[in-house]
């Protein structure tokens, strides 16, 4: 019986390989230079080459559930979104962190929902977004709101990383704050000074910093006051 994971490797090395062989080859003489860190979602409808544009390369990712930032506590250990990060900005020198939560998001839905026995880590991983979560009925709109909200928290996580910070502060990087509305193909972007996430058709920048410390409390209720006067929600009493 054909296997077609097998079928489309073997497409790729006959088909498209030999019309970007050189690249890669390049690639691997000079190294990689991307100026990209992108943090996105694990989700399989997010794309960042086809959403960015970007080519091999370019962009050095880390993904994972909800597009998480942990903590920095300083501590050693198996961090493996903390050691993208490190490596991105000690090593490859990047000038661009983006955080890209989208629509639709299984992760911060997971926020509002049980999880099975067996999530161990899934449920430890989920305490990340807690604080983006609201204390209402599930609805589209809460929801959005609560993936907007989980990419400024990610945000100012990013402003405890020590390498981080130092960036910023230097002006020798900047962080972009993104949601991904996956059924409208639009990017919208965090602006820091109004607090909104704006549609890429409309921003005039793809999202700055620097984001200085306990941003989150100020911006999240901006973000709030941007949907309530198109929204009602219920409050979950006790």
């Amino acid at each position: 019986m054909p296997d077609p994971l097998l079928e489309r490797l073997r497409r790729f090395h006959d088909d498209t390989f030999p019309s970007v062989q050189a690249q890669f080859e390049s690639l691997v003489q000079e190294g990689q230079h991307p100026s990209i860190l992108f943090i996105g979602c694990s989700d399989s409808r997010v794309v960042p080459y086809l959403l960015t544009g970007a080519g091999p390369g370019e962009l050095f990712m880390v993904r994972n559930v909800g597009a998480f930032v942990p903590p920095y506590d300083g501590s050693a250990g198996f961090h493996g979104t903390s050691a993208a990060i490190e490596f991105a900005v000690l090593n490859l020198k990047v000038s661009r962190i983006v955080v890209c939560g989208h629509s639709h998001c299984g992760g911060i839905r997971a926020l509002y929902e049980e999880q099975a026995p067996q999530a161990k880590n899934l449920k430890a991983w989920l305490d990340l977004g807690r604080d983006a979560a609201l204390p209402v009925q599930v609805t589209p709109e809460a929801l959005r709101r609560s993936e907007q909200r989980a990419v400024v928290l990610q945000l100012e996580r990013l402003m405890g990383y020590p390498m981080v910070r130092a960036q910023v502060e230097a002006k020798a990087m900047t962080l972009h704050g993104w949601h991904y509305v996956i059924e409208e193909g639009e990017v919208h972007v965090f602006d820091v000074k109004s607090g909104q996430f704006v549609p890429a058709s409309l921003a005039s920048h793809s999202g700055d910093g620097p984001y200085p410390e306990h941003l989150s409390e100020p911006v999240f209720n901006e973000i709030d006051d941007a949907y309530a006067p198109l929204h009602h929600y219920t409050l979950v009493t006790p």
